[in-house]
C-alpha cells in the first residue's frame, strides 16, 4: 500500500506535508499554481511586510514635502498608502486561492504589534484558509527589556486572534533567553502552528571594499541543523503542532523534521534552485523511505526520534564539543 503523506499543520489537513513557504515565488499566481500542481500541501503566499509599507510611505512623502506641514494630509496619505498596499495584497490572496487547489496560508511579516488586526481579518475575507505571522524582532534595543520583546509576541498574537476566526500560526526566530519556554507559551495562546525558525536578511562584511554587505540570501543545505534540534527538544511539550523551516532542501532532511517531530517542512530556497519539481521529488522521497520502513502514515513514525520519545537528553542537547575532540586524531 502506498504511504500517506496526509499530515496537520495551519490547523488544516494538508496533502503532503510539505510547504511552499513565504518567498517572491509565492507572490506570483503563475509559479503558486505550479507549485500546487508538483504536490505541495499548502501555500503560503509572500509576506506583506509592514517595513516595506512605511519605507514606500516616506518615499512618497519625501517627494510631497510641501505637504510634510499639513497633519490632515499626511493622515490621508498614509491611508491611501497602506488601503493600496493591502488591496494589491487582498488581490494575491483571492487569485492564489482559485488557482491553488491546496490550502492559501496569507503571510503577515510584523514588526509593530499596531494595525495588524484590521489587515489579518481583511486577508479572511479574501479567502485566506489560515494566516502565518511572520514575527522577529532584533533584540538589539538596548532600552529594552527581554521581557519588553516577548510581549510584542504575545501582544501580536492575542490582537490578531481576536480579530479573525480562521487558524493562526507563527513563525518565530531563535532569539530567546529561555527558547523552550517562549515556545510553550506561545504555544498555549490558541495559535495552531509554530514554524522553527524563520530567516530573515543577515549582513556580512566585505574585507577588501571594507563595507557592510548583504550574506547569501538562499539558505544552505547545511542550516537545517538548528531547527532539527528545537524541533527534537520541543516535539511533544507544546500545545500546537510544530513545523521545520530553513535549510530543507531534500526528502532525506524533511524525513529527519518528521522523525523529531515536526507535522510539516517549509521550504524556499530548494524552490529558487530547483523550481516547483523540487516539491514533487521530496514527496517522492517520503514516499520511497516510508514505503521501505514500512509506515503508512506519517503519523506512525512522527516524533519517533524526538527528545520525549527517545530520552537522550545528551544526542539533543548537548552544546560542547568535549567528547568529540577528546577522541578525536588528526
Amino acid at each position: 500500500m502506498k504511504a500517506n503523506l496526509t499530515t496537520r499543520f495551519f490547523g488544516l489537513e494538508l496533502k503532503s506535508p510539505v510547504v511552499a513557504a513565504s518567498s517572491s515565488m509565492t507572490g506570483n499566481v503563475d509559479q503558486i499554481r505550479k507549485i500546487a500542481d508538483a504536490g505541495a500541501g499548502a501555500i503560503v503566499l509572500k509576506s506583506i511586510f509592514e517595513e516595506e509599507i512605511y519605507h514606500q510611505l516616506q518615499e512618497e512623502l519625501s517627494r510631497r514635502n510641501e505637504f510634510l506641514s499639513d497633519p490632515e494630509y499626511l493622515d490621508y496619505f498614509d491611508y491611501v498608502i497602506k488601503d493600496e498596499s493591502l488591496r494589491k495584497y487582498v488581490k494575491l490572496v483571492s487569485d492564489a486561492k482559485a488557482a491553488a487547489g491546496v490550502p492559501v496560508v496569507a503571510s503577515i511579516n510584523c514588526a509593530t504589534s499596531n494595525e495588524w488586526m484590521a489587515f489579518a481579518a481583511k486577508l479572511q475575507e479574501a479567502g485566506a484558509d489560515a494566516l502565518e505571522l511572520n514575527l522577529f524582532v532584533a533584540p538589539s534595543d538596548y532600552g529594552k527589556t527581554g521581557q519588553d520583546h516577548e510581549n510584542f509576541y504575545f501582544t501580536v498574537v492575542d490582537r490578531v486572534l481576536r480579530h479573525v476566526s480562521i487558524p493562526v500560526s507563527i513563525k518565530i526566530s531563535h532569539y530567546f533567553s529561555n527558547l523552550a519556554g517562549m515556545v510553550q507559551k506561545l504555544s498555549q495562546t490558541g495559535v495552531a502552528g509554530i514554524s522553527l525558525f524563520n530567516r530573515f536578511y543577515a549582513p556580512d562584511i566585505d574585507i577588501a571594499a571594507e563595507k557592510v554587505v548583504a550574506a547569501d540570501v538562499l539558505s544552505a543545505d547545511n542550516e537545517y541543523l538548528l531547527p532539527l534540534r528545537w524541533t527534537g527538544i520541543l516535539a511533544g511539550k507544546t500545545a500546537c503542532r510544530l513545523a521545520g523551516t530553513t535549510g530543507i532542501h531534500t526528502a532525506e532532511t524533511a524525513v529527519k523534521f518528521l522523525l523529531a517531530g515536526a507535522s510539516a517542512v517549509q521550504v524556499a530556497s530548494a524552490l529558487y534552485q530547483h523550481g516547483p519539481a523540487v516539491v514533487a521529488d521530496m514527496n517522492s522521497g517520503i514516499t520511497r523511505w516510508m514505503d521501505e520502513k514500512g509506515y503508512a502514515s506519517i503519523d506512525d513514525f512522527r516524533g519517533k526520534l524526538s527528545l520525549q520519545n527517545v530520552g537522550n537528553a545528551t544526542a539533543w542537547e548537548r552544546v560542547q564539543f568535549m567528547k568529540y575532540f577528546g577522541e578525536k586524531e588528526f
